[in-house]
């Protein structure tokens, strides 16, 4: 059986819960991806409501719906991040607080940690009937990290590797007490990786995990996304963490189509403006190999959900979303559980 479908809620957090799930039925999808912002998923009553958790999955269900991941990129931004006004404006009010940056870091790993106990408490309350159990996956809570350095990513003025291996030590010392949380409660954290984030490529994944001394709740969310578009071989990404892969985005995005003003930075140019070397688009509309990709998934077994981040800012994303369903059924296919050429000397 192929993978399961699932939609990442965090595009439609204008939507109320109800009606998200009923949008995510006609569309096509097998469950939700919940963002923890807007009322999808709430962390403080999930922890403080013991019937929350329940009535989240009664609603699900009387949509056929399953779910497998929350997911706190808002939140995780701001653990390593230089924290500026910016912040303010994707933060829950009780973690931006009085707005002072290390006191915003720590409220945020607080809530983080939150976040992974809800997580928990979400899926322990599964109900037994319906839905689709699935072997060997964890629970994950996906999102982002920040990082303290990523505005020196160019290294001038001449920046040396003490000053970039500060960041990641800086990281390390915010995120192992997170993960050991996180260890206690069995959920995996999923890092998109991410320009912005302590981990953007191939390379700075490995130095994350070493910064860590590979503390085994750390992985990765997969998204193609934004590995292509700058030049990391998003492929080789799946087989280089072939035991890491703890939660996957299907996220479409071009490059190379602008007209030549704009490099891989973005220019401080919109969405869609016509001269961007590169620009999210709805699955199938983008240059990324899925084929290649699902191909990999299933070398390193990878049996989770395939949750759809729809992002498009050219294509109605309602139209967007129910194309990227079936677009993502047509593309996965189940593993093969024999060698197809022992059949030859039966």
């Amino acid at each position: 059986m192929a993978r399961p479908v699932t939609l990442f809620t965090g595009q439609w957090a204008d939507l109320p819960f109800e009606q998200m799930c009923a949008k995510a039925q006609e569309f096509g999808y097998d469950g939700l991806e919940l963002a923890c912002w807007g009322d999808h998923f709430d962390v403080d009553q999930a922890l403080k409501d013991k019937n929350y958790c329940k009535r989240r999955w009664e609603t699900l269900r009387d949509h056929g719906l399953d779910c497998y991941s929350v997911s706190s990129h808002l939140v995780g931004q701001a653990i390593c991040d230089n924290i500026d006004s910016r912040h303010k404006a994707i933060l829950p009010p009780d973690v931006w607080g009085d707005g002072e940056p290390e006191g915003v870091r720590k409220r945020a790993a607080r809530k983080m940690i939150d976040t992974g106990k809800a997580c928990r408490k979400l899926m322990d309350a599964r109900p037994d009937s319906g839905g689709r159990r699935l072997s060997n996956f964890t629970p994950a809570v996906n999102g982002f990290t920040g990082s303290s350095i990523w505005h020196a990513i160019y290294a001038f003025p001449p920046t040396d590797q003490k000053y970039w291996q500060r960041g990641f030590d800086d990281f390390a010392r915010r995120f192992t007490p997170i993960l050991n949380e996180f260890e206690k409660v069995n959920v995996n954290f999923g890092l998109e990786v991410h320009p912005t984030e302590i981990a953007f490529d191939i390379e700075t994944s490995r130095r994350a995990i070493d910064a860590l001394k590979g503390h085994k709740r750390f992985g990765f969310n997969y998204d193609p996304s934004h590995l292509a578009y700058q030049g990391v071989d998003y492929v080789k990404f799946i087989r280089t963490f072939t035991d890491r892969i703890y939660h996957v985005h299907m996220k479409d995005v071009w490059w190379g189509h602008g007209d030549g003003t704009v490099g891989v930075f973005g220019g401080h140019t919109s969405w869609a403006d016509p001269k961007r070397y590169w620009d999210f688009r709805s699955l199938g509309h983008g240059d990324v190999n899925f084929e290649e990709i699902i191909v990999a998934l299933n070398d390193i077994g990878y049996a989770g959900p395939l949750s759809v981040e729809w992002e498009d800012a050219r294509m109605d994303r309602e139209h967007g979303a129910a194309e990227a369903a079936s677009f993502v059924r047509d593309v996965d296919f189940p593993r093969s559980e024999i060698s197809f050429d022992s059949q030859f000397d039966r």
